[in-house]
């Protein structure tokens, strides 16, 4: 645990770093006198139809979470999108998207499934999440025929999700790999890490059933085009009218930036891939910062709206989890380890 946590400030500590660049970046690029002249132009109409998309796309995540969560255990959607809430919250508050951790211990607690497990159907869900990214973006660069850094950019996404696909598939198989039970045997001696990695691949097992995963990406495609009609409108909102094909490369490449561990929030990072992008798509450099502050503060509102309203509604403290029989997700891994109730402690 100790190393975990060590893992975790290391992580967060170089995400801020990266926060800081990115900031300085921009801060060398950008008027920000003119910027809030492009700001104070905003028209409210648009403001509010982005806002309302932003929490579209929330609505649609926190139902592909319930159903990666489904073969596990069933846990209500209202209880989902607020687990999800919270762990985005948190992401605004702590670096190197460090929420994912929150959101994967609060669901664990008050559901009585592992943290392990839960954490491994969130493992599945960022990897469909960066695959339908990849995909959007490598279809935008085609039609807008985009060459140099942002092509060079969605290479580099398709070979990362390429390489977390084949880490999955090893997981879920790992027990019909040649030398498995060998590796089996030498896992004896460290108890506590094979009955950690056996909770993490019964979530990860999850990804292995065509059903939740079809479902998955087709609530993932959804999400995505509210996010993409939500930056649509925010940069309709400073009188920039862009095509559907633009406004996908301008959410999809920013999602791909935000994947980098960076400070709370995306501070930094989301904002100079965004404003990059609107550059290269020939909108003014200050109207397109202006376009990046107003996405990345609609995600950031409503994000922290719903997690503080779930926060209140669920409560911080832990809860006794409810008496649940859980359901075994890969009853042939490792020869069947069940997704059970966590011990005191996990």
């Amino acid at each position: 645990m100790t190393q975990l946590r060590r893992s975790a400030a290391v992580r967060a500590a170089v995400g801020i770093v990266i926060s800081v660049v990115a900031i300085a970046l921009i801060l060398g690029q950008v008027d920000l006198a003119r910027t809030a002249d492009v700001l104070a132009t905003a028209a409210p109409v648009w403001v509010g139809l982005m806002l309302a998309l932003t929490f579209t796309d929330l609505l649609f995540r926190a139902w592909r979470w319930q159903r990666l969560l489904a073969p596990i255990h069933h846990v209500p959607y209202l209880r989902t999108l607020g687990y999800l809430g919270i762990g985005y919250f948190a992401n605004n508050l702590l670096p190197a998207r460090l929420g994912e951790l929150v959101r994967s211990h609060y669901l664990g607690d008050r559901e009585g499934i592992s943290r392990a497990t839960t954490l491994g159907t969130v493992v599945v869900e960022r990897v469909v999440d960066t695959a339908m990214v990849v995909a959007i973006a490598a279809t935008a660069i085609v039609v807008l025929q985009v060459r140099g850094l942002i092509a060079n950019a969605v290479l580099v996404g398709f070979a990362f999700v390429t390489l977390l696909i084949l880490l999955i598939g090893s997981l879920i198989l790992a027990h019909r790999l040649p030398g498995a039970a060998r590796l089996a045997a030498a896992a004896d001696r460290w108890p506590r890490i094979q009955d950690l990695v056996g909770k993490l691949r019964g979530g990860v097992a999850v990804a292995g059933k065509p059903r939740t995963l079809a479902q998955a990406i087709a609530l993932s495609g959804c999400a995505w085009t509210a996010t993409t009609l939500g930056f649509a409108a925010g940069a309709q909102a400073v009188g920039v009218q862009l095509t559907l094909a633009q406004a996908a490369l301008l959410a999809s490449g920013t999602a791909l930036a935000t994947a980098v561990p960076a400070g709370p929030g995306n501070l930094g990072t989301y904002d100079l891939a965004a404003s990059t992008i609107a550059v290269t798509l020939g909108v003014p450099v200050n109207t397109a910062f202006a376009i990046a502050l107003l996405t990345h503060a609609s995600t950031l509102l409503v994000t922290s709206a719903l997690g503080s309203v779930s926060l209140l509604r669920l409560g911080w403290a832990r809860a006794e989890p409810p008496k649940i029989e859980e359901a075994a997700v890969d009853r042939g891994a490792a020869r069947g380890p069940l997704v059970r109730r966590k011990p005191a402690g996990d």
